[in-house]
């Protein structure tokens, strides 16, 4: 005769006598703290420079929870809740390697950025949306007689994919900046791909703890730009003489630590340290005669650059504007700008004086791969 099997409880586990003693200490602990939090997050949204929403609201940032998101990251900016993140991060990293959400290791010492092996929503409407308004933007140009040149920085996941080790970039990936410049080409519109001068030197090109270029990648890619300069209707002015002088190696901190939130461990404990000769270009003195003063240059335009850098901070960084001076043998005016993206140099330069008063002959606009597919922001400058 079978016996009835026996159903199982579903009734909860009582507490052990371990934590029944202890469950009281932890609440004595854990309840401070969070008023702790709570009042340091108050005080933040009352004294502190909090801003509520972006500047900007678009239809898709309310769609997909970016204000809450916006919101939040501007709460973690409460003092006690940026120390307790700290902590967080750094015990992270020790005990199991992790650092954050937007940062990866790949093979040792090596970091990369995770923007770049995200796949965007609407990302092919998005890349299109882009190009549209470059092509826009250079038949607006041309109307005062300012050409456009446009180069594409290649991820650094593309170019030192040998350092990837166990992470992965999508193949979806792999056509993202030949589809777009050729949006671009379709519509007459000079376009870059860097990755013609980057990709034979490897992961040479990149920093091992740093979303930029190195100095070998920057000088390649500047090379380049200006091979593609000599290829328009343009003379970069006024000539001038540029040497390199070379800085003895030094410790170059990496953006990407300081983004996974590790860079206030021992240097012990983060990442290799990178180390650099940094490079300066320096113009030589050039002497001015006497008669090129003219009643036609009188405030003295015609010793200002007339080619203008627009972009990120790739042209920010490892001496990148530099060495187009110097491949150019002109001196330029670099308006890039940090976490600009791709639209936020280009916003800020053609709204300003600079822009408006003294205009330039040529722009090179730097832009990075990763930027390609993420949602547009219009650009508004009247001109």
């Amino acid at each position: 005769m079978n016996q009835p099997t026996e159903t199982p409880s579903t009734a909860p586990t009582p507490p052990s006598a371990l934590a029944l003693r202890v469950s009281p200490a932890a609440g004595a602990v854990f309840v401070p703290f969070l008023a702790i939090m709570l009042l340091s997050c108050i005080w933040l949204m009352v004294r502190g420079p909090i801003d509520f929403v972006p500047v900007k609201v678009t239809e898709d940032m309310l769609l997909h929870g970016d204000l809450t998101h916006h919101f939040a990251k501007e709460l973690a900016d409460a003092p006690l809740a940026k120390e307790v993140a700290n902590l967080e991060r750094g015990g992270s990293w020790l005990l199991v390697g992790d650092l954050g959400p937007r940062v990866r290791e790949g093979c040792p010492g090596w970091l990369f950025l995770t923007d770049e092996t995200r796949i965007n929503r609407h990302a092919e409407d998005n890349a299109r949306a882009k190009a549209q308004a470059v092509i826009e933007l250079r038949e607006r140009l041309a109307k005062k007689g300012i050409q456009l040149l446009v180069a594409v920085v290649p991820d650094k996941s593309r170019i030192a994919a040998s350092q990837l080790c166990p992470l992965v970039r999508p193949a979806s990936l792999a056509p993202r900046v030949e589809h777009w410049l050729t949006l671009l080409h379709a519509a007459g519109v000079p376009a870059l791909d860097l990755n013609a001068s980057l990709q034979p030197l490897g992961d040479q090109a990149f920093l091992r703890t740093d979303t930029h270029w190195s100095e070998t990648g920057a000088q390649a890619a500047a090379a380049q730009i200006a091979k593609g300069i000599t290829t328009l209707p343009f003379t970069p002015t006024p000539q001038q003489v540029f040497d390199l002088e070379q800085a003895p190696l030094a410790r170059r901190p990496g953006d990407l630590v300081r983004l996974a939130g590790i860079d206030w461990l021992p240097l012990s404990l983060q990442p290799p340290a990178e180390m650099v000769a940094a490079t300066t270009v320096k113009a030589r003195a050039v002497e001015t005669a006497a008669s090129g003063d003219s009643a036609d240059d009188l405030f003295g335009d015609s010793n200002l650059p007339n080619t203008a850098l627009i972009g990120t901070s790739f042209s920010r960084n490892s001496n990148f504007a530099g060495f187009l001076e110097k491949a150019l043998g002109a001196p330029l005016g670099n308006f890039a700008k940090d976490g600009g993206e791709f639209s936020g140099a280009a916003q800020a330069y053609f709204s300003s004086p600079a822009f408006q008063q003294t205009p330039p002959k040529l722009i090179v606009w730097e832009i990075p791969e990763r930027d390609l597919q993420t949602p547009y922001v219009p650009i508004e400058a009247k001109f």
